[in-house]
């Protein structure tokens, strides 16, 4: 099993945060699924530039504020991904379409409400609770949580 290494980013702005409801792309593990913008971290690049580079080709958004907020692990299966979490509270720049999905602005209280990964919403709530950077592991058998950790701790 190999590990991959991406970067997920949760944009907050006036109408709420900006999702990406996964629709376009075939064998898509996140098909149907609302989702941050991020992706894999290439050779030589480091995570913030990572996200930078994604974050504007995805969005066509330029991040001019942003802050790592927590590293997770996913276990899903066969894949194993080391994920650097960002968020985004100040941007420049236009949305365009992306080739991944629909973008849409989604007001915080209604995310849970999506159809999103049962781990996402304990990242979320980390992401209100606390202000230092997070250790979350999220252990999926095919999409179902079996185990997460926060801080090396269970919590479910």
């Amino acid at each position: 099993m190999n590990r991959y290494e991406t970067t997920l980013c949760y944009i907050y702005g006036p109408k709420g945060v900006l999702m990406l409801h996964r629709t376009k792309k075939e064998n898509d593990i996140n098909k149907d699924k609302y989702i941050g913008v991020g992706g894999h971290i290439e050779q030589g690049e480091s995570p913030d530039e990572c996200i930078l580079r994604e974050v504007s080709e995805e969005t066509g958004l330029q991040m001019r504020s942003f802050r790592l907020r927590g590293i997770i692990t996913f276990l899903i299966d066969d894949i194993d991904e080391l994920t650097f979490l960002y968020t985004c509270d100040d941007y420049s720049g236009d949305l365009r379409e992306c080739n991944e999905g629909e973008l849409v602005w989604v007001e915080e209280e209604k995310i849970e409400s999506l159809p999103i990964w049962e781990g996402d919403k304990i990242f979320f709530r980390l992401l209100k609770e606390r202000s230092d950077v997070f250790s979350l592991k999220l252990h999926y058998i095919h999409d179902r949580l079996v185990d997460a950790r926060v801080d090396g701790k269970s919590v479910v």
